[in-house]
């Protein structure tokens, strides 16, 4: 008994914690936002709060905000989708197939006890195919479906319904009559409920070190035109929340001339218990030193108002030029420009200095080559022989020469090819 009455209240320990922070979580609502704000003392703070999920548009007669529709997906003999039928709570029913019309239909109290069932009698080949249950609220803006498969059969032993993993799957003898469940019977999507009194947004301040379920109540706010201020900081109208916030879904928080006693946490709660909303939002406020004097401007003097003008020597202003030092990478930098430029200078001069000394050296061996030369020509002896010298003069004029000019170029020629090749020989 003892170890039974341990065990129990290890696992309370363990269990109870994470189930009562579940229920806290609930009944505060799913955090969406969190922001940090921080803003100078005497300051305006607007901490911001949209919902457009919580506007309200009264609906008298509630006819357009709920609308069901059932559609069939065909994949044979090519892709398809029908429109079936379609209801809204102030509208019969609508039949697309007239085909269909007294053959399928919905249950006329669909809206008042959340049965929206498709029923078919005299069940055909042609209903075979993959069934949509569409669920729209367009004043709480949620969209449900579920998917339900038909086959036609023949034989009254094929009869069956199963799930194949992702819908369910009704198989009907030809000729008899079913129903496709949807049902839903939230209250979401059933008539007598008051949706004014089911919205609901309210602020909590919660001053460092205090206990979220500790916080102050500041503002209470409903649709139905009601509203609850708590404190005296309403009172004296340093904070406020628009009077058309239900209209536009605007539940900001404004807080004027900021204090050091503003600080702390500011969390925005929205309500929606007919469409299942529970949101909040959380803003951390810190409040910094005040801005310093902004100084104005000097008044302007008019022309009547300007004063004489003085006679007295006015003391002319002095100016004084002020070297102030260079940084030191200013310094470094100019000083590696003026190295980089005398570097660049004597790499010239060297290669000045380079060129014409090779160009002193090749005219100095030039001339060595040549006096060398010179010298070889004036030691040698050139023997001529001159027995072989032919007196070109001496040869006998012939008579077919018109001119003498032409006959002593003519033998000057013959002598000079004569002696040319005796000299190299």
């Amino acid at each position: 008994m003892h170890g039974d009455m341990t065990l129990f209240q290890i696992l309370a320990v363990l269990f109870l914690p994470s189930a009562w922070g579940q229920s806290n979580t609930n009944r505060l609502g799913v955090v969406v936002e969190v922001k940090n704000i921080t803003l100078p003392a005497g300051s305006k703070a607007v901490l911001p709060c949209h919902s457009p999920r919580m506007v309200w548009t009264r609906d008298r007669l509630k006819d357009r905000q709920r609308v069901v529709h059932w559609d069939l997906v065909r994949n044979s003999p090519e892709y398809s989708v029908e429109r079936i039928l379609d209801m809204s709570p102030g509208a019969n029913q609508r039949v697309y197939n007239g085909f269909n019309k007294g053959r399928v239909s919905i249950p006329q109290s669909a809206f008042s006890d959340g049965n929206f069932s498709l029923v078919f009698n005299n069940v055909v080949p042609t209903d075979r195919g993959v069934y949509t249950c569409n669920l729209h609220h367009h004043y709480c803006q949620i969209h449900q479906s579920i998917q339900i498969q038909l086959n036609v059969t023949k034989s009254a032993k094929k009869e069956k319904r199963y799930w194949d993993g992702e819908k369910t799957v009704f198989v009907i003898l030809v000729g008899s009559s079913v129903a496709l469940p949807c049902v839903n019977r939230r209250p979401l999507w059933r008539e007598g409920l008051q949706e004014d009194q089911q919205q609901v947004a309210h602020w909590d301040f919660q001053p460092p070190g205090v206990r979220p379920d500790k916080a102050d109540r500041l503002v209470d706010l409903y649709a139905s035109g009601e509203r609850r201020e708590n404190g005296p900081l309403f009172l004296k109208n340093k904070m406020s929340v628009e009077e058309d916030a239900f209209t536009v879904g605007d539940f900001s928080l404004s807080i004027s001339d900021l204090a050091p006693v503003d600080k702390g946490l500011y969390s925005c709660h929205l309500h929606h218990h007919y469409c299942g909303l529970h949101e909040r939002r959380i803003f951390r406020l810190t409040v910094g030193p005040a801005l310093p004097p902004v100084l104005t401007a000097a008044p302007r003097i008019l022309q009547n108002d300007a004063p004489k003008p003085s006679t007295e020597e006015v003391e002319r202003p002095r100016v004084v030029n002020v070297i102030l030092p260079e940084h030191r990478s200013h310094f470094m930098q100019q000083m590696g420009y003026i190295l980089a430029t005398f570097l660049l200078l004597a790499f010239i001069v060297a290669a000045i200095i380079v060129l014409t000394r090779r160009r002193r050296k090749r005219g100095l061996e030039y001339d060595m080559r040549r006096s060398h030369r010179g010298h070889r020509m004036d030691g040698g002896d050139i023997s001529l022989d001159t027995t072989e010298l032919k007196i070109c003069n001496q040869e006998p004029l012939n008579s077919d020469y018109k001119n003498n000019l032409l006959k002593e170029r003519d033998m000057s020629k013959d002598c000079n090819k004569d002696f040319e090749g005796k000299l190299w020989n």
